[in-house]
C-alpha cells in the first residue's frame, strides 16, 4: 500500500485494558510493510508483555530509560528522530495529566517531551474520567501543545458502563495513520504552495497618522504556521504586527492594503490563498506630504476612496484564481448572515466568520470561535479555543478541499 511505504511508526502502549489491542494493530501495519518499534510502559507491561510485541514487530521492544545494552544511542532522542509520527495507546487520564505538565519521569514520556514529530494520542477510560474537568482541562492543553487526538469512541466498555471513552479499534488507527500518511504523500507530491495575508493595514493621512483596526495577526500568522507544518510551501503577507516571524515561513511585511494587494500579486501563483488580515476598507484620496498642523485638520474635509478587495480579486478578477480561496469575516452583528453574503459576493470558496465583538474571541484574544462556511450553505462551528489550535483545525479542512474538494461536514 502506497500510504504507508518505508514508513516508520513508534508506538507507545500505555497501561489499560485496552492495550491488547495494540498487539492486532501491529499485525495490520506490518502486513502493509510499516516498519514498528515500541515503548512498553511500566503500567501497559501488566497487560501485554515484551515477547508478544518483539515477535510481531521483529525489532527490540524498549522499556527502560536507562538501557545498558544502548551503549552509543540516546534511546529518547534517536526514537523520536527514527519515527515519521507516534501512537500513544491506550493513552490513560494519567498520562495526560503527565504529559500537561510536561513530565518526564520513564523512557515513553522523555521521548515524547523530546520528539519532533506528530503525536496521536488514542484515549481509552472511563466515561466519567473522560468528562470529568481536570481531563478535559488536560486536553485542552495538549491540543494547544500540538498533539493530535483520535476518539475516544461511545460504546460499552470494559468497567461494563456505556459512553464515551472507548478507545478506537485498530483498523480505526489504521485507517487514520493511512489517511494521515496519503495526505503527506499528496502534498510532497503536488508541492503545494499557499499565501496567508494576516494582520492590520494602515491607511496614512500624513506621515504622523493613520487609519486602522485593532487585528493583531495572530489567527493568521498560526494558519501559516499550521500550512506550513502540514508541508505546504506558505507565504505569509502581514500588515504591522508585534509577533515574531514564524520560522520555516517567508514572510512578507507590508504597511498599506495596496501594498498588500501588490506582494499577492507577486506571490501568484499558488494553489491555495487565505485572507485572514483584517484590511482597512478606505483609504484617504490623498496623503499630506507633511504632517497637518492640528488648527488645520478637518476630518470632515478629508475624502476617502474604496481599497482594492483582496479577497474579490483572488476568487474573480485574476487569472492565476488559486484552486483554493477562502477568506475571514470579521462580523459583530448577524454574523452567519453577513458571512452567507460576503461567500456569494466574493465568489470564495471558503468563510471563516468570527464574532469579533466579544473581547474573549476578537482581534487581541488568543482565543477564537469560527463558524466554517462553504459554498453549499454547510456550516461547521469550531468551538473557542487556542488561535493555535483553531488554525490546526482550519489547516486540515483546507488540506482535504485542496485535495478532494470535500465538504466541511
Amino acid at each position: 500500500m502506497m500510504a504507508f511505504k518505508n514508513k516508520k511508526i513508534l508506538i507507545i502502549i500505555g497501561g489499560g485494558i485496552a492495550a491488547y489491542k495494540s498487539l492486532d494493530l501491529i499485525r495490520l501495519l506490518k502486513k502493509n510493510e510499516v516498519e514498528v518499534k515500541t515503548i512498553l510502559t511500566k503500567s501497559g507491561k501488566e497487560f501485554v508483555t515484551p515477547l508478544s510485541l518483539s515477535t510481531l514487530t521483529k525489532s527490540k521492544t524498549f522499556e527502560n530509560i536507562f538501557d545498558s545494552g544502548s551503549e552509543v544511542e540516546i534511546d529518547h532522542i534517536a526514537l523520536s528522530r527514527w519515527a515519521d509520527i507516534i501512537l500513544v495507546m491506550p493513552t490513560t487520564a494519567n498520562f495526560m495529566s503527565k504529559l500537561s505538565i510536561g513530565k518526564a519521569e520513564d523512557l515513553a514520556t522523555t521521548v515524547l517531551l523530546a520528539a519532533d514529530k506528530d503525536i496521536l494520542l488514542v484515549p481509552a477510560m472511563n466515561v466519567r474520567m473522560w468528562l470529568h474537568k481536570a481531563t478535559q482541562s488536560n486536553l485542552k492543553i495538549l491540543q494547544d501543545f500540538g498533539y493530535l487526538f483520535m476518539g475516544p469512541e461511545r460504546g460499552e466498555m470494559a468497567c461494563g458502563e456505556f459512553g464515551e471513552g472507548k478507545m478506537s479499534s485498530p483498523r480505526q488507527i489504521f485507517a487514520y495513520l493511512k489517511s494521515y500518511f496519503d495526505k503527506r504523500n499528496i502534498v510532497k507530491e503536488k508541492n503545494f504552495k499557499a499565501l496567508v495575508t494576516a494582520g492590520p493595514t494602515r491607511e496614512y493621512i500624513d506621515p504622523i497618522r493613520y487609519f486602522s483596526n485593532e487585528s493583531s495577526g495572530k489567527q493568521g500568522y498560526e494558519i501559516a504556521i499550521a500550512l506550513n507544518k502540514l508541508g505546504i510551501k506558505t507565504t505569509l503577507i502581514t500588515g504591522p504586527s508585534k509577533l515574531p516571524s514564524p520560522k520555516g515561513i517567508k514572510v512578507k511585511k507590508i504597511i498599506s492594503a495596496d501594498d498588500m494587494l501588490s506582494e499577492v500579486k507577486k506571490t501568484l501563483p499558488v494553489d491555495l490563498a487565505v485572507c485572514a488580515a483584517a484590511v482597512t476598507d478606505y483609504k484617504p484620496a490623498e496623503r499630506s506630504k507633511n504632517k497637518i498642523k492640528k488648527d488645520k485638520l478637518n476630518f470632515k474635509s478629508i475624502n476617502f476612496i474604496k481599497n482594492n478587495d483582496i479577497l474579490d480579486f483572488l476568487s474573480k478578477n485574476n487569472r492565476n484564481r488559486p484552486q483554493v480561496v477562502a477568506g475571514f469575516s470579521a462580523e459583530t452583528n448577524s454574523v452567519i448572515k453577513n458571512s452567507k453574503l460576503k461567500m456569494k459576493n466574493k465568489n470564495c470558496d471558503l468563510i471563516f466568520a468570527n464574532d469579533v465583538s466579544k473581547k474573549e474571541i476578537g482581534f487581541n484574544s488568543d482565543f477564537n470561535k469560527v463558524s466554517v462556511i462553504d459554498q453549499k450553505g454547510n456550516i461547521k462551528i469550531i468551538q473557542k479555543n487556542k488561535k493555535s489550535f483553531i488554525a490546526n483545525k482550519i489547516a486540515q479542512i483546507l488540506l482535504d478541499k485542496l485535495i478532494d474538494d470535500r465538504n466541511i461536514n
